[in-house]
């Protein structure tokens, strides 16, 4: 469920340093030399990818929200810790492959995404075919997806989603925080703490995109 809309979301990020305001011409320079670069695609909050830059530093970390609203908590937060190493960009994950260049990236979260039931909608899933295609783009050779979710039938869509299109499998599971390895340093979002605290099972896979690069 998405936040209500609140007044003055838009006029916050417009003003904010910590938004950036024209990413694009930062395409293929959001790193330096031997930097690792992490996306979160629908950060919602910031909680997940906040934890993350302030226990890593050394490596870029961007968050990427739609919503005004939601994003506008997570503005709050950075002007508070003010992370330096985190970089905050209000669009539409359509864009991300105009935003970042080929291999630049080397993680992609996507972190209990709108499920979009609909099959009328299916293009518009986070985990689709679409979509995949932009994440292989600006992955680098080693790079991956990291996909959490307590939408079975999302989990389910996306885990063939994902083989459909080549993509190496490289974990999974279906009850995350019973799973003694892939819940090691496990970094909840608020979303997940409301659902596993309900007793969800959360769901989880991690993905690598096929060698050869689409161009």
């Amino acid at each position: 469920m998405r936040l209500k809309h609140i007044k003055g979301a838009e006029e916050a990020m417009e003003k904010s340093p910590f938004i950036i305001q024209n990413p694009a011409i930062r395409k293929g320079q959001w790193k330096n030399p031997g930097q690792k670069l992490f996306l979160e695609i629908g950060m919602g909050k910031g909680r997940f990818i906040m934890q993350k830059a302030a226990a890593d530093p050394d490596n870029i970390y961007i968050g990427i929200e739609k919503y005004s609203s939601v994003m506008l908590r997570g503005l709050q937060k950075q002007e508070e810790l003010q992370l330096r190493n985190l970089y905050l960009i209000r669009m539409n994950a359509e864009l991300t492959d105009e935003i970042f260049a080929e291999g630049e990236a080397d993680v992609v979260y996507l972190n209990f995404s709108d499920p979009w039931p609909k099959d009328r909608h299916a293009k518009r899933r986070l985990t689709s075919p679409e979509f995949l295609q932009r994440y292989r783009k600006i992955l680098s050779v080693d790079g991956r997806v990291e996909f959490k979710t307590d939408n079975m039938p999302l989990f389910e869509y996306s885990l063939e989603s994902f083989k459909g299109c080549g993509w190496e499998i490289v974990s999974v599971t279906r009850d995350l925080h019973a799973d003694p390895i892939l819940s090691a340093g496990n970094v909840m979002t608020e979303y997940e703490e409301r659902f596993s605290s309900k007793g969800n099972p959360i769901a989880k896979l991690v993905a690598r995109p096929p060698h050869e690069r689409i161009k």
